[in-house]
């Protein structure tokens, strides 16, 4: 979608020459006048940034995004729609980096409501928040975090009748799931709408992390069968630290900006665990 000219010639008037602080000169747009000229043109916040930068004009949000990608990399992130699968410690720390970095349209997905023991590492959780729904708190959130991001919420389990409807349109799937089963129904549908999966767990101080594209063999190469994996894994029975799963998590959103940026080394065919306890970590071949 082309914005109207009379946007564009706001954005231009609204501009300001700024420098990075190694001195490389840019021009930027300040968060409050995109919301100004969302509101004053009833679009949306994103509209507003993408035409900022299809211009040259960099939302000031994003200036230290600046030089490690640049205007192209940060529109493709903008135009992009990224689906969370659970909303806990995982999830909950990818949808933060993901708004905060600009992914411009998150659908999140969690049926379970906060209970005590998701304080020890769930990002979107909080005292305030304990017996309401994870996927209303991840709305507000975001809101609260980048109102350019278009997010989109359900309180819902994902399953075999629902997940291709779900997830459709997606450019990239994010698995934040405890339960095997689900994550093997996940990729068969990954697969059907030709979407890239990231998938990662946690177990106490370690985890895992692997990236499948629909042609790959994918998680059997990991679990084995699916009819003789387990239900739950061995977080289960180890815990989750909250240090193991912000780590797997940052992991989780530089692969998903790899793939939307078709840049960089993915963890395809590969499984990388981490042990932070012993400060070992390790990418094995699942070919």
């Amino acid at each position: 979608m082309t914005p109207p000219s009379h946007l564009i010639g706001e954005i231009d008037k609204r501009a300001v020459d700024r420098q990075l602080p190694d001195g490389s000169p840019y021009r930027s747009l300040s968060l409050a006048d995109v919301l100004h000229l969302s509101k004053q043109f009833i679009v949306s916040g994103r509209e507003v940034e993408l035409g900022a930068l299809e211009n040259g004009v960099v939302p000031e949000r994003y200036a230290r995004n600046l030089n490690a990608l640049s205007l192209d990399d940060q529109m493709r992130l903008l135009q992009s729609r990224v689906s969370v699968i659970g909303l806990g410690g995982l999830g909950g720390a990818v949808t933060e980096i993901l708004a905060r970095i600009g992914i411009g349209r998150l659908s999140l997905f969690d049926a379970d409501l906060f209970e005590d023991s998701n304080l020890n590492r769930q990002f979107l959780s909080n005292l305030d928040d304990l017996g309401s729904p994870k996927a209303e708190a991840a709305a507000t959130r975001l809101g609260r975090i980048n109102p350019s991001v278009e997010v989109h919420t359900a309180k819902i389990r994902v399953d075999k009748e629902n997940s291709e409807a779900l997830l459709e349109g997606s450019d990239a799937i994010v698995d934040c799931l405890d339960n095997i089963q689900t994550r093997f129904i996940i990729e068969d549908t990954a697969r059907t709408i030709g979407c890239p999966l990231v998938s990662a767990a946690v177990a106490g101080a370690s985890g895992y992390l692997t990236t499948v594209f629909p042609s790959d063999p994918g998680l059997i190469s990991v679990f084995g069968p699916r009819e003789a994996a387990a239900e739950k894994g061995s977080e289960a029975s180890l815990g989750c630290l909250p240090q193991a799963v912000t780590f797997l998590a940052t992991l989780e959103c530089s692969e998903i900006i790899k793939i939307i940026l078709r840049r960089g080394s993915l963890l395809r065919g590969k499984l990388l665990t981490a042990d932070m306890m012993d400060n070992t970590f390790e990418i094995l071949d699942l070919h």
